[in-house]
């Protein structure tokens, strides 16, 4: 049992790292996006006057992009792990160390980094949308295929990242499930179980905020024009974007095992119905599994027990 409680803190662990990059990363974005959107309504949208070199726009154009897709990519990776601990338990727990994930965790931030400075590397600039109040790549008066580019790259990558967690939870979910069932237990893995319920939210809080906004982004890059209910829409769907740097760490304090356990009991008491004794944590056919490969692997299982030296003796 102790063999396995290590499994379950590492298989944990590399999650729990992942889950404190993403809210660090919305507490970032929303703490640099936020303040700058808060000066150019202070300085009531006048770009001309504090805006000449188009320094500011620049800026917060990076911002909008790197905090809109690093979230989103450290979601489909956090699904991605979850995925691979569940289906491939032993090769989570020796493989994927702290080491990994934080290297996991650099090549995604550089990552949506590039995707941010394309523009600017390319000499060109991020725009002043209609509504005056944020920067974003050219969707106005849109004039070669650079400019319908980096529209379609960022809403393929955002799409691209909430299919890919998508289709990860599924597996997991399914995978735990048939186990589960399989194995004609009660109880399956608790923190399995716990992780996967956050995922799940996770991905719903991100497809109900970031699909508009992302569909939005794509069809201008297809069909090239914006009219003003156009504009009045991205602007709409990028305040349902915002939302979900707001949301993402109240998943994690609402979603935790002990809010779980007293929702559970409320809704028992209102249901009157005994479904799963909460006190009871078996071992699933995943654990034993765990448990037989960690006790395999210790020093103590390559001695001989003192009834197989007996029997030598004796022999």
């Amino acid at each position: 049992m102790k063999a396995y409680q290590r499994f379950r803190q590492k298989s944990k662990a590399s999650f729990l790292l992942l889950a404190r990059g993403l809210v660090i990363t919305d507490l970032f974005g929303h703490l640099i996006n936020g303040a700058i959107a808060v000066f150019v309504y202070a300085s009531d949208k006048d770009w001309i006057r504090f805006n000449q070199s188009n320094i500011l726009c620049s800026v917060f154009g990076i911002c909008m992009v790197f905090f809109g897709l690093c979230p989103l990519f450290l979601g489909s990776v956090m699904a991605v792990e979850r995925c691979i601990g569940v289906t491939k338990p032993i090769f989570h727990s020796t493989k994927m160390t702290s080491k990994h994930v934080k290297m996991m965790l650099t090549i995604v931030c550089l990552f949506a980094v590039l995707v941010a400075l394309l523009p600017i590397l390319s000499l060109r600039a991020y725009q002043i949308q209609a509504s005056r109040t944020w920067c974003f790549y050219k969707t106005e008066h849109i004039e070669d295929w650079e400019d319908r580019f980096y529209l379609l790259l960022f809403s393929f990558l955002g799409l691209l990242a909430l299919g890919i967690s998508f289709l990860c939870n599924a597996v997991t979910g399914i995978t735990l499930l048939r186990v589960k069932f399989k194995s004609q237990q009660r109880q399956g893995r608790s923190h399995h179980f716990e992780m996967i319920i956050q995922l799940l939210a996770i991905m719903c809080v991100s497809c109900i905020c970031w699909s508009p906004f992302l569909v939005t982004i794509a069809s201008i890059g297809i069909n090239e024009n914006r009219s003003t209910e156009t504009c009045e829409t991205i602007l709409f769907a990028l305040r349902m974007a915002t939302w979900n740097q707001i949301l993402d760490p109240w998943v994690y304090i609402l979603l935790r095992k002990a809010v779980l356990k007293n929702l559970y009991k409320i809704a028992r008491r209102c249901c009157g119905v005994h479904i799963i004794n909460l006190h009871v944590w078996e071992l699933s056919s995943i654990k034993n599994s765990l448990k037989v490969a960690a006790i395999s692997d210790s020093p103590a299982s390559s001695k001989p027990t003192n009834q197989q030296q007996l029997s030598s003796t004796g022999q």
